[in-house]
Formats: C-alpha cells, sequence, structure tokens
C-alpha cells in the first residue's frame, strides 16, 4: 500500500530506537538479576520480530567476556588437564550466569508456565557459538593431528564436552537446534579424524608387515603361539578395537582394517617358506658363519647343534625340525579368538546404535574360513620341505655300488649309515610335536612324506639294480672273451662277488626302513609303495642264487 511505503521509514527507525532502549534496559536487567525487566524487554524483541538480536546482544555482552577469560592457550597448555580444566569451567557458564534466562524462557525445570516468554533458545544461539568461535580462534592447535595420542586425548576430552553440553539444553527440541547449527557441524568438522586413522594404519599395519617381514620366529614366552607373526596379528586386531585408539566415528574403518589384517596374515600363510639358510662347513668340520648373518633364537640353537654334533647331517636335519615348529603353529591360529573379536567389535558397534551383527559375524567367518583355507597348503609345504630333507640322504642309495666294486669290503650285515640320516627328520618330528599337535596329524604329514620318500627311493634303487646287473653282464662277456679263470670281479674264488654285496645291501636297507616305519606308528602297508620296492630288492638277490652273498 502506498501508505506502508511512506511509514516505513518512520517504523524503521522508531524501531531502531527501541532497540537501543531495549537493549539498555535488558543489560541492566540480566546486571541486577531483574526478572521483570528481563521478561519485558524479550517479550518486546519478539513483538518486534527481533528475538535473534537479543539472542546475539546476549552472546555478545554476557557470553563472550566469560568465554575470553577462560578460553586461553596457555592454559590449556602449560596445565595439566588443561584442557579439562577449560571446559569444566565452559559448562559451569550455563547454571551460573544464564539461570534467569533459563527461568524466563521456559528452559528451567522451575519455569511458571504463565510467565515464560516463548522463541527463545540462548544456549544454542548465544552461548554456544561464542564457546566455539572461542575455541577455534585461540586454540587452533587443538585441532592438529600429527600426534595421534595427544589427538585422542583431545578429542576425545572434547566430545564429552559436547555430550554435556548436550545435557544442559531444556529439550529435545533444543537438542535438535543445537546439532543443526552451523557452529556444532564446524566444530566436528575442525577434527581431522581421516588423517589420525592414517596414523593409526601405518602404525597397526606396520607392526604386522615388520613382524612378516622378519619372517620366522617364535612367539615371547607365554604367548599361546607359537610364531611372533600370530602374536603381532592378534595384538594389532585388539589395538583397532582398543581404548585409545579406536573411535566412534572410524568404526567403518577399523572393521575394515580388521578384515585387511587377517587377509594379509593369510596371505602370509600361504606365502611362507622353510628356513632354506645353510652354514658352510671348511674343511676342519666347524661351521662357519657369514659374516653378514645376523643370529636369532632359531639360527642360534641350530648353531649350537652343528658345533655339538661335529655333523654336517645336523645342519639339514635341525632345519627339519625348526621348518616343522614352525608349520606346527596352523593348529595354533588365531581361531579360538575370533569369538572374543566378535564380541569386541560388537560391544564397539552398539554403542554407536550398529544393530546388523549378523554381517559381521559372517564377515568374521569367512575370515576365519580363509585362514583355514591355509592350512591345506601348509600341510603340503611341511610334507615336500620333510620329503625334501629325507631324500637328499635316501638317494646316497645311488652310491652303494662305489662302495663294494673293487674295494674287497667285507660281505654287509647292517644298514647303510645314509638310513639313518634320512629318518632322523621323520623321528625328531614326531618327539618334537608332541606337545603342539595331535599324533594323528603328526602321522599324517609322516605318511604322506614316506610315500613320496619311498617312490622316490623305489626308483633310484631301481636305476642302481639296473646298473649293476649290467655291469656285471659286462664282465661276464669281457671274462669270456679272454677267457681267464678269474671267477670273480673281485675277491676269492667260490666268495661273494660285489654285486651280490651290492644287493644285499640295498636288501638291508629296505627292510631297515620298513623296521623304522614300525617304529614311528605306522605300518609298512601303510606306504604304498614299500611293499613294490621289497619285492624288487628281494627279487634281485634270487637272480644269481649261485653267487648269493651269506652275511
Amino acid at each position: 500500500m502506498p501508505l506502508l511505503d511512506k511509514v516505513r521509514p518512520r517504523i524503521s527507525g522508531i524501531t531502531s530506537m527501541l532497540q537501543q532502549s531495549l537493549e539498555g534496559l535488558l543489560i541492566q536487567g540480566l546486571q541486577t538479576s531483574n526478572v521483570d525487566i528481563v521478561r519485558h524487554c524479550l517479550r518486546t524483541y519478539a513483538t518486534i520480530d527481533k528475538t535473534r538480536d537479543a539472542e546475539a546482544l546476549v552472546g555478545q555482552v554476557l557470553v563472550k567476556p566469560y568465554m575470553d577469560e577462560v578460553i586461553v592457550e596457555q592454559l590449556v597448555k602449560s596445565t595439566p588437564n588443561g584442557l579439562q580444566i577449560m571446559y569444566t569451567k565452559l559448562l559451569e557458564f550455563v547454571p551460573h550466569h544464564c539461570r534467569l534466562l533459563r527461568e524466563v524462557t521456559g528452559m528451567a525445570i522451575s519455569s511458571e508456565k504463565a510467565d515464560i516468554v516463548p522463541g527463545y533458545d540462548f544456549l544454542v544461539n548465544s552461548v554456544w557459538p561464542e564457546i566455539i568461535k572461542g575455541i577455534e580462534e585461540r586454540i587452533p592447535s587443538l585441532f592438529n593431528a600429527g600426534n595421534p595420542d595427544t589427538f585422542y586425548e583431545r578429542y576425545t576430552i572434547s566430545m564429552d564436552f559436547v555430550r554435556k553440553f548436550d545435557r544442559q539444553c531444556g529439550s529435545q527440541a533444543s537438542v535438535r537446534r543445537l546439532r543443526a547449527h552451523a557452529s556444532y557441524q564446524s566444530f566436528h568438522n575442525k577434527w581431522n579424524l581421516p588423517v589420525y586413522f592414517q596414523l593409526r594404519y601405518k602404525e597397526i599395519a606396520a607392526c604386522l608387515e615388520n613382524a612378516i617381514t622378519d619372517g620366522i620366529e617364535t612367539a615371547p614366552a607365554g604367548s599361546c603361539y607359537h610364531l611372533l607373526v600370530s602374536q603381532v596379528l592378534w595384538n594389532s586386531l585388539v589395538r583397532c578395537w582398543a581404548e585409545k585408539v579406536y573411535l566412534p566415528p572410524l568404526s567403518h574403518r577399523f572393521w575394515k582394517l580388521t578384515l585387511q589384517l587377517i587377509s594379509r596374515y593369510s596371505k602370509f600363510l600361504t606365502e611362507v617358506q622353510p628356513p632354506t639358510w645353510e652354514p658352510s662347513f671348511p674343511q676342519t668340520g666347524q661351521p662357519k658363519i657369514p659374516p653378514t648373518w645376523k643370529p636369532n633364537l632359531s639360527t642360534t640353537i641350530l648353531t649350537l647343534v652343528y658345533i655339538v654334533s661335529m655333523d654336517s647331517i645336523c645342519n639339514c636335519v635341525n632345519l627339519v625340525i625348526f621348518a616343522s615348529l614352525v608349520f606346527f603353529t596352523i593348529k595354533h591360529l588365531p581361531f579360538s579368538q575370533i569369538p572374543e573379536l566378535s564380541k569386541m567389535i560388537m560391544q564397539k558397534l552398539e554403542v554407536i546404535g550398529y544393530k546388523n551383527f549378523v554381517i559381521v559375524g559372517e564377515a568374521l567367518e569367512d575370515s576365519k574360513a580363509s585362514l583355514s583355507g591355509c592350512i591345506p597348503t601348509l600341510n603340503s609345504k611341511m610334507t615336500q620341505h620333510l620329503t625334501e630333507r629325507c631324500f637328499r640322504f635316501l638317494k646316497s642309495a645311488s652310491e652303494v655300488p662305489r662302495l663294494y666294486r673293487r674295494t674287497n669290503k667285507e660281505v654287509p650285515f647292517r644298514a647303510s649309515a645314509y638310513m639313518d640320516n634320512a629318518l632322523r627328520p621323520l623321528h625328531q618330528l614326531l618327539s618334537d610335536s608332541k606337545d603342539m599337535v595331535k599324533p594323528s596329524i603328526a602321522q599324517d604329514w609322516l605318511r604322506v612324506a614316506l610315500n613320496d620318500c619311498t617312490q622316490r627311493y623305489f626308483e633310484t634303487i631301481s636305476d642302481v639294480l639296473s646298473s649293476v646287473k649290467k655291469m656285471e653282464e659286462s664282465l661276464k662277456r669281457l671274462k669270456q672273451a679272454r677267457k681267464t679263470a678269474t671267477t670273480n670281479t673281485i675277491g676269492t674264488t667260490g666268495g661273494p662277488t660285489d654285486d651280490s654285496k651290492i644287493r644285499l645291501q640295498l636288501a638291508l636297507d629296505v627292510e631297515y626302513l620298513g623296521e623304522q616305519i614300525q617304529k614311528m606308528g605306522l605300518q609298512p602297508a601303510d606306504i604304498t609303495m614299500f611293499s613294490t620296492l621289497n619285492d624288487l630288492v628281494q627279487g634281485a638277490q634270487d637272480v644269481t642264487p649261485s653267487e648269493q652273498a651269506v652275511p
């Protein structure tokens, strides 16, 4: 209306003059704690639609001076528990200095409904913005994430302050207004939680990675694990959800890290190899330690064994035993701790209101299945390693002909020395595994290793016997061609030939193998190729019955 356009400047002037009068009157009422004056001023502000101006005035006149006095960076840095002391003083402001305003506006329990002036929320629009503005401007270092331990402490103390300030709000509506306020969001955004998590991620993941890099190391005394890396994995998993590390807003990130740690450990188990370091021996028979070798517990034990035994075969034997001890840990993986870990995680998630625990449980079961899936691979590596360590001595059967041909050695009456060396790893496997795995598991490893070894041993002996037969036939043809009176390749007339000694030695070796298989708790019938091997060596002795050696 044209009339409004004419009177609008007058209305604006009157409103300005009225506001100036109201400001002075409201300040006077607050300073003197005069309820009537304060109530009258606030109603007048509401009538002219200037409630926000009244809240801003309270913030500048009543709140800001207090905050300037309390929010001091030097106090926070130099005083023990300085941040906690500061927040305590900030929380004291509302009950000590806002009591009158809360009663008048209906935010206090004692407020009389008839005298309430609605439309105001001084805690949200006056007190809170001044607090946050003071903290952000005067203590910017509070939000630094460079030191994760310090950051965690400051963040948790600050969030505890926020929760306590929430409880000072007079209603749920006031709490909702507070959480929707721009300064509330700004304060939370100041805390760089992604940077904090990256620092924790690096330190937690690095611990496991370093343990994996160290390879096969024994766990410290008292640990429920045999491998150090297994102990480190469990410590890392617990640390993700531990006090002074875990923060609720980062629950999804720590959950992902938990699954990544288990996955990394699972990959390590599938890639781990038995130790291959073997010190060389000079002619004196003493172990020679390479200058770059760094001893650890396992290699120190091995070296002591070498020095005591003065026998190079102890090198491979004890490596087998140590490798066996490592692979026994497959029955001590963190399976039993999975329920404990699940409970720990669910307790943390329940606090933040997460309810879909089925997914969490299923994911952990998948991780457990991944660990279980490593066992066949480790079993295979274990038996392969045992097979290689044993067969490196069993293949010495190919040297038996050289020991008897043209050496005039006596007729053999016992098994070759290489048999003890070859079977020693298997015997020690049984003795060292008693307190680590079920006997049935160790028996399975022995059965697989012996089957593989016997198959390869059969092939070796077959080659030896074939070579012996060819050599024997060649010598007979040569004898006939020369028509000499010599009836033996060496030895006296009518005595056992070199070839019969070779066949007898191989038969004694196979017989000894069968006896040792029984001492290990198995039966020769359990080994697929043993019967065929035994038939081979026994049948070879019957080829030339007239020359059968008599022990």
